[in-house]
């Protein structure tokens, strides 16, 4: 979990922005970007659920390798 600092700028009494240190921002955008990864990863899994594979070994044996 990421802990952040944020300062609340308010115009007229309403809260209209939020600013953060460049370092907690940087490390949302690394959070937010694991989190795409992890779900393109589990799409792409889902996707291949079906597919039938092979071992190293037998890829070995019918590659010669």
């Amino acid at each position: 979990m990421i802990t952040i600092h944020p300062k609340i700028l308010e115009k007229n009494g309403i809260k209209e922005f939020v600013v953060i240190s460049f370092e907690e921002f940087q490390k949302i955008q690394d959070e937010l970007q694991d989190y795409e990864d992890l779900k393109l990863l589990r799409k792409a899994k889902h996707a291949e659920h079906d597919i039938n594979g092979m071992t190293l070994a037998e890829a070995r044996e019918k590659f010669d390798v």
